[in-house]
């Protein structure tokens, strides 16, 4: 069971996983940073003056209504910020390297040598065809 454990857990696309979430986590409070102080700034300039976002109320005058379009804007720009840097940073180089590794490995399989027993088969069957006497002698004569 615990072996069955270890090899879940050392599978490359686990690993990659653990290390997509710490970097995404990591570089959460990056984009938020930007989206605050940027792309919110920016949206409340098209907002009321009652309130500092894009959006509207349902029932005016009650601020639990209040339908902030700007959150929605902001939380889509933060997704695709951090979806965009794990995919350049982490997804893309990953492919890449493992686009070597079975080209490498496919150059390896080309480069091995075939094994000594089938070599020495393939020189008998030539022998015994140059000789007459292979199976495809007696169709030939």
């Amino acid at each position: 069971m615990l072996n069955g454990f270890k090899n879940f857990i050392m599978r490359g696309n686990v690993v990659d996983l653990a290390v997509a979430v710490v970097i995404g986590a990591a570089f959460t409070s990056i984009v938020t940073a930007f989206t605050d102080n940027l792309i919110n700034p920016i949206l409340a300039v098209f907002g009321g003056a009652d309130y500092a976002g894009l959006g509207f109320y349902l029932r005016s005058g009650n601020d639990a209504t209040f339908v902030d379009i700007g959150a929605i804007i902001t939380a889509a720009i933060n997704f695709l910020i951090i979806a965009a840097v794990i995919y350049f940073v982490l997804v893309a180089p990953m492919n890449r390297v493992k686009e070597m590794q079975a080209a490498r490995a496919g150059q390896e399989e080309e480069e091995t040598p075939a094994p000594v027993e089938v070599e020495l088969l393939t020189e008998i069957r030539d022998l015994l065809k140059e000789q007459g006497q292979g199976p495809a002698a007696g169709r030939l004569g």
